[in-house]
């Protein structure tokens, strides 16, 4: 129940730090960002659900839960409280299906923030780094650092946060991560393919209950694909 809670909280922090489309008053837009946070809401999902495919890969440390077959889904439901639909977003697993909260139709598209937090929060975990710092390096990179590509009707969004960055030689292997966004002709449709992957391995620091042990280093990837 507290992990629920405190990534429900992570994510919530993100949206109001910016994640979602009220960002770029804070940073100076792009046409990615313009892309990748189009104001997808008010989402009208009534029966149907959006459903994602889930690969999470990494370093075998403790800390991180790896996802070979997963998904991601979102559906509309009914918030008790007030009897108003909400988006509800859920992680399913093997074994571990995590409810990771409710956003407003209104809104922005919860898909993208859980993407993004969640790859901040496999960096800061994996390296031990400061995930404020991390999120902020993720986030100007989209906002300002975004490049796109268009060819047969598909438009893709990289971004590399930590190409240029001071500290690249202490990220472990992560300062390769690119993020790659894919999507249609459509870019208040939901984003085809969500990835963040390092072209190399990753090298894991290791817990404090593993010291003297060692963890294999191995590439990173987190992906979500619309089914």
């Amino acid at each position: 129940m507290r992990q629920r809670k405190g990534l429900r909280g992570r994510l919530a922090a993100a949206m109001l730090v910016g994640c979602l489309a009220g960002a770029p008053a804070m940073l100076a837009a792009n046409e990615a960002s313009d892309l990748i946070f189009a104001d997808r809401g008010p989402w009208n999902l009534a029966d149907r659900t959006l459903t994602w495919s889930l690969v999470h890969k990494g370093p075998a440390s403790p800390a991180f839960v790896a996802v070979e077959d997963g998904r991601i889904t979102m559906t509309e439901v009914t918030d008790p409280s007030d009897g108003k639909p909400v988006l509800q977003l859920e992680q399913k697993a093997t074994g571990r299906n995590l409810k990771i909260g409710r956003f407003p139709v209104s809104g922005g598209d919860p898909s993208v923030v859980f993407f993004l937090e969640s790859t901040t929060r496999d960096m800061a975990t994996l390296t031990g780094g400061n995930p404020d710092y991390i999120r902020n390096r993720i986030k100007d990179a989209v906002f300002r650092g975004g490049a796109v590509a268009r060819e047969g009707g598909v438009t893709t969004v990289v971004a590399r946060p930590f190409e240029a960055d001071p500290n690249r030689a202490r990220m472990g292997g992560f300062e390769t991560l690119e993020l790659r966004f894919v999507l249609g002709e459509d870019p208040k449709a939901p984003i085809r393919e969500m990835v963040a992957e390092t072209t190399g391995p990753v090298a894991a620091a290791v817990p404090r209950e593993m010291a003297g042990q060692v963890i294999a280093p191995a590439p990173y990837r987190h992906a979500m694909v619309l089914q």
